[in-house]
């Protein structure tokens, strides 16, 4: 059985995609960068982290595997996590308006002999946001809760003007990778 160590609804949504019901299990991680840590070794750590905080909850229950993933907005070095509100959510958008950014998704699969991952990179150029759209954007209660401010699934789609790499990814789990990483499982449907 699958069990997904997230609290996020997407990638409950985007495993339902592939046919995966999986088993959700509430981890608390301290998602916090460390001094002169790359942005990728982060992402990569903080993933590890959730899906071994979930795999210690289910140990007992036979076959149990975890899934457990991050996903983080790159700019210039500087990881922009969920913003801490409307402002620094505007203050995000800000900065990604006219540039191009990275999105990096880590995947952990775990059970208990065994561990895998796969790291997902994509690249985005946000077109040039004006105040009013960004006003707009913010005051649509979107931002909230989603990697620097914007929601590519959403009405953020309208920002990216370029995208390379793995929309899924974007959106908080790339499925072609994760796909992979769940048949090296025999757990594929």
């Amino acid at each position: 059985m699958l069990h997904l160590a997230s609290r996020s609804p997407r990638r409950r949504e985007l495993l339902g995609l592939l046919g995966i019901e999986p088993a959700l299990l509430d981890v608390d991680i301290h998602e916090q960068r460390q001094p002169g840590e790359p942005a990728l070794d982060y992402v990569n750590r903080v993933a590890r982290e959730k899906a071994g905080a979930g795999l210690l909850q289910v140990l007992a229950v036979p076959g149990a595997l975890v899934l457990g993933a991050d996903t983080e907005v790159v700019l210039d070095d500087l990881v922009f996590g969920k913003p801490a509100d409307d402002e620094d959510a505007a203050r995000m958008l800000r900065l990604l308006s006219g540039r191009t950014h990275e999105v990096i998704t880590a995947v952990w699969l775990l059970d208990a002999g065994r561990e895998e991952h796969i790291v997902s990179v994509s690249e985005l150029r946000f077109a040039v946001l004006d105040e009013a759209e960004i006003a707009a954007y913010v005051a649509s209660g979107e931002p909230r809760g989603k990697a620097g401010g914007y929601a590519i699934q959403g009405r953020a789609a309208a920002f990216v003007a370029h995208l390379s790499g793995s929309h899924s990814g974007v959106m908080g789990l790339p499925l072609h990778d994760t796909y992979q990483l769940l048949r090296r499982f025999g757990a594929a449907p």
